[in-house]
């Protein structure tokens, strides 16, 4: 198992998840370039990092892998499905974005000038509620949030507003699962679609009244319902 987690956030995020697949299942929760425990090397791009993740599985030798991504590591797991699919052979999409958002350039600018409040508390208190980091991971939220460089930010943010899904993953094999909440925007909504409609295998499923944060915000239904897809055949 490989999980993949959001942008700024960290590995920690699966915490829970993890505790509940790691009695069945080898699992493997890296901190993504400028993430975590790996802030000091900067994000670069997904290419780069969807390389290094290829590395990894490799080095692991326990091929092919399950990957579940969220939101930027959804992102990255439909780019290592489709670009190393001899290493994948199931992978769960949660809350990916594949629709490029308008005005990317004047986002990206305004995000950059905004870059310093990461290192504010209260700021990253906010932040912390819109992807439902629960309690007793707040702390690590705030590290996380005060060590991700402005250099990593708007590689990782811009990298995500463009992201577009691959030819090659509508050629994918294995079992695919693309999930989204009901209550997140319509650009994720249409995300979904869009994932689901290049790969016509793949199931798809809209979380009623959950946002943007559905590992974290409801892990009591989320984690059975990732062990419940991993035993299906």
């Amino acid at each position: 198992m490989l999980l993949l987690h959001g942008g700024g956030v960290a590995g920690w995020m699966w915490t829970s998840l993890r505790r509940t697949l790691e009695a069945t299942y080898k699992v493997v929760v890296p901190d993504l370039p400028g993430h975590g425990h790996s802030a000091d090397e900067p994000y670069q791009s997904h290419t780069e990092t969807v390389n290094a993740l290829s590395q990894l599985l490799v080095r692991g030798g326990s091929n092919p892998t399950a990957v579940i991504g969220f939101s930027l590591g959804a992102q990255l797991t439909i780019e290592l499905a489709s670009q190393y699919p001899e290493l994948v052979d199931r992978v769960m999409i949660v809350s990916a974005q594949a629709k490029a958002m308008p005005f990317a350039g004047l986002t990206l600018r305004a995000l950059g000038a905004a870059a310093p409040l990461a290192q504010n508390r209260r700021f990253a208190r906010l932040q912390a509620r819109e992807l439902f980091v629960p309690a007793e991971l707040m702390e690590e939220y705030i590290d996380t949030s005060a060590h991700i460089t402005k250099t990593t930010l708007l590689a990782a943010v811009g990298d995500n507003m463009r992201f577009a899904v691959p030819q090659t993953w509508s050629e994918f094999h294995g079992q695919a699962f693309v999930m989204v909440g009901s209550r997140e925007r319509a650009l994720m909504r249409d995300s979904a679609k869009i994932i689901h409609a290049a790969l016509p295998s793949s199931d798809m499923e809209i979380v009623p009244g959950r946002g943007h944060g559905i590992p974290l915000e409801c892990p009591d239904w989320f984690n059975p319902r990732v062990a419940a897809w991993l035993a299906l055949q």
